[in-house]
């Protein structure tokens, strides 16, 4: 389960001032369900990942994730969770088999619990063809297999997608979502991050619009039509988002 509470974060620009990335996000996303966090670019999205990851420390609020505290407990959490996102790399010059064994070792797995991971890591997502190819070698969808599999090598309860379909062809996009799909049934907690209004449709059972780091409309896809009116996600999208700044 994710869990915050008023959860903020602000940076300090020396030409513009305070800068409030998200301000006051309460949410919840639970087990065997996918919890969708739609907004454009800049719209607070990463920020609020990398908060309940553990890469950032929040200015004021709270988060638990799998039950730990993201400040408190941020070691309980990274082990915790995957993060997957398209703008993830992969390092050229080693295969995809020993990614999957460096990852391993920073997990804590080792020896022949490593190999048992990593080999079934590789039968599931069908790598076995090209896992000692080096990464540079390989195109974009079995680089997003590696990546997916290094998110997964560790069985986490929670997972986290930034974007993962962006700059991906339809294809690729494609073999993405099933995947996303086949792990919500598997039970995890998953948080998916897009502004891919199409993506938010299929995959997610709650969504929040979120729109200059605050959440501007929380609940199921059809609850966002019933309260804006509109016949599409895109179009409810438009209508929450561009009423409320002209009311600002």
């Amino acid at each position: 389960m994710v869990r915050t509470h008023a959860l903020s974060k602000q940076f300090i620009d020396p030409k513009r001032g305070v800068i409030k990335a998200v301000e006051d996000v309460t949410l919840e996303a639970h087990p065997g369900k996918i919890f969708g966090l739609l907004g454009a670019n800049g719209a607070g999205k990463t920020t609020l990942l990398r908060m309940l990851s553990t890469v950032l420390e929040p200015t004021s609020g709270s988060a638990e994730v799998a039950g730990f505290d993201v400040v408190k407990q941020s070691e309980e959490v990274r082990r915790s969770i995957g993060f997957l996102s398209a703008s993830t790399a992969l390092y050229g010059r080693s295969t995809a088999r020993e990614i999957l064994y460096y990852f391993a070792g920073l997990y804590g797995i080792f020896g022949g619990d490593a190999k048992k991971r990593v080999d079934a890591t590789i039968e599931k997502l069908g790598i076995t063809s090209y896992a000692d190819s080096l990464c540079d070698k390989l195109s974009t969808g079995q680089k997003q297999r590696v990546s997916i599999g290094r998110t997964i090598l560790h069985d986490p309860p929670v997972l986290f997608f930034d974007e993962p379909t962006s700059g991906l062809d339809v294809l690729v996009s494609q073999k993405v979502m099933e995947f996303v799909e086949e792990v919500r049934t598997q039970g995890k907690t998953i948080v998916y991050c897009t502004h891919i209004m199409s993506e938010a449709e299929r995959l997610c059972d709650q969504v929040a619009i979120i729109h200059g780091g605050t959440v501007r409309a929380y609940g199921t896809v059809s609850e966002l039509l019933s309260q804006s009116g509109e016949s599409t996600l895109e179009k409810a999208f438009l209508n929450i988002v561009g009423h409320q700044e002209n009311e600002e």
